[in-house]
């Protein structure tokens, strides 16, 4: 009996110790995770950074790319009627649906 006894006892005893130098598969598992996710946010960061850097580049080419339609001549005879009758620039504008420096365009052109 006592054989039966300290039998198990060391067999437990091989057991912890065996235990202790088994790799920990959760911890493994965790770490796989954490490198996972540090990956995904790595990757989410470098997509905003592109998607704004074409955001702006399409903003820079929209600017260049925008026409402004021609005056038309009815609104050119406005513009000048208005200047020869002695209206302020910036009231014609506020009137106008141009801008001040069309105005002046116009006006200069006549």
């Amino acid at each position: 009996m006592t054989y039966l006894f300290i039998g198990l006892v060391s067999f437990s005893i091989l057991l912890l110790v065996i235990s202790f130098f088994q790799r920990d598969r959760y911890r493994d598992i965790e770490k796989d995770m954490e490198e996972l996710s540090m990956n995904v946010l790595q990757e989410h960061y470098k997509l905003k950074k592109r998607i704004s850097v074409l955001e702006e580049e399409l903003m820079l080419d929209g600017d260049m790319t925008i026409h402004k339609s021609p005056i038309n001549a009815i609104i050119k005879n406005q513009v000048l009627s208005l200047y020869k009758q002695g209206v302020n620039v910036d009231q014609i504008t506020k009137q106008s649906t141009l801008s001040k420096q069309e105005v002046l365009s116009i006006i200069n052109e006549s």
